[in-house]
């Protein structure tokens, strides 16, 4: 195994460490102050687009796009630094770079499996940056995290399609710029399980596209929203279809792969901000007369945290490292170990250094509280904890019983 930095990614990691101190950072004040004077939980800040602007004049834009027509072509190995940097301002730096979830993941489906009329209308807007997407799959009414359980109806009527269904936790849905929507749904009922399910493209002003809510995460509102969406008798085109009748099962689990392992990678990078704010505010408060540093426990978690990052982080490289040598379906079972482990790892440190910050780590005069909503998410996004689990043992019970056919008494 390699993980070394190649001469590429060590350019392109020391370009993003200048544009997040020079630019990233000082701006997170500003958009703060933007946000609040709007009184729009969904507004768009116009620092947003001066970083836009000022990223993709340093070359750094669409940076986790593997294909270098679109992007700098960047391995896994490669892009893992820089999406754990990104992470470090989770509200900024990913769309600034226009490397971020769901438009990622979307891109990268419009790239496998866009025809070149979609492409054109969609992907190039996308990679440009000009408008957002947003991914329709977990429902209200169903257990989601088996995908199989799907049921907005998606019926042929001619030269159309008629989709009837809700959808909610659909994230981006709420961004002002958010034009299109991937929806996945049911073609076909009576079809083998993994057959039945289809992925349309629908543009969100498509009459009987109905934004219901936005629902908040532990009463916060996310700036691009996670929105509850109604279809009702919605006709879009046949050749909205992506790939072909069936295949929205192939084409979600194309896109999770990599999504899976950039939230791990922006995960790591939350977690490491939230390690330094925990060690700065040990540093600078005391109690009883004595610096919280040198408290025993705080030691402990700030030790704890060190090495909970280091092992997630070195098993998030072996994994992106598998993907760029055997690709995602032989690293399946290490894209579910990071996917539960990295967010829990993050989220123990978070609670740590909230609970160093005291009273001022619920609230909103630090990041820590917002940070925490956001990670907390991650346990369900892109397939719940106990998904992944299942799918890792049932891989290990597979391995052992494959091992023992194979030993001759």
């Amino acid at each position: 195994m390699n993980f070394s930095i190649s001469d590429r990614g060590h350019a392109y990691h020391e370009k993003l460490l200048s544009f997040m101190d020079d630019c990233v950072h000082p701006a997170e004040a500003v958009y703060e102050k933007q946000m609040r004077a709007s009184g729009d939980p969904n507004f768009h800040p116009p620092v947003l687009e001066e970083l836009k602007a000022e990223a993709r004049g340093r070359g750094l834009w669409n940076l986790f796009h593997p294909h270098a027509e679109w992007g700098p072509g960047l391995t896994n190995v490669e892009y893992a630094p820089l999406a754990e940097m990104l992470g470090r301002s989770i509200h900024l730096a990913p769309e600034a770079t226009n490397s971020n979830a769901p438009d990622t993941g979307n891109m990268e489906i419009l790239t496998l499996f866009g025809t070149e009329e979609q492409k054109e209308r969609w992907l190039r807007p996308l990679l440009a940056g000009e408008i957002a997407s947003a991914f329709a799959m977990t429902e209200p009414d169903v257990a989601s995290s088996d995908a199989t359980n799907i049921r907005l109806r998606m019926e042929f009527d001619g030269d159309h399609y008629i989709l009837n269904g809700r959808k909610w936790w659909i994230s981006n849905a709420l961004h002002k710029r958010c034009r299109v929507l991937i929806v996945m749904g049911e073609t076909d009922p009576g079809a083998e399980p993994y057959r039945r399910q289809s992925m349309l493209i629908v543009p969100v002003d498509t009459p009987g596209v109905s934004i219901v809510r936005g629902l908040p995460v532990f009463g916060y509102q996310d700036r691009v929203g996670h929105a509850e969406i109604h279809f009702e008798d919605v006709r879009v085109p046949k050749s909205a279809l992506l790939a072909g009748e069936g295949d929205g099962f192939m084409i979600g689990q194309a896109r999770l792969g990599p999504g899976r392992i950039h939230h791990c990678m922006r995960a790591i990078g939350m977690a490491e901000r939230a390690l330094d704010l925990m060690v700065d505010r040990a540093q600078s408060r005391t109690t009883f007369g004595q610096p919280l540093s040198e408290r025993g426990n705080i030691q402990d978690w700030i030790a704890e945290s060190r090495v909970e990052l280091e092992m997630v982080r070195l098993l998030t490289l072996k994994t992106a490292w598998l993907m760029d040598t055997v690709g995602n379906k032989a690293a399946r079972t290490e894209i579910s170990a990071i996917k539960v482990a990295a967010p829990g790892v993050a989220l123990k440190v978070l609670d740590r250094a909230i609970q160093v910050h005291g009273g001022g780590g619920l609230s909103d005069d630090f990041p820590l509280a917002s940070m925490y909503a956001e990670l907390r998410t991650l346990r369900f996004a892109d397939g719940p904890d106990e998904v992944h689990k299942r799918a890792i043992a049932r891989r290990e019970l597979a391995r052992r019983t494959r091992e023992r056919s194979r030993v001759t008494v």
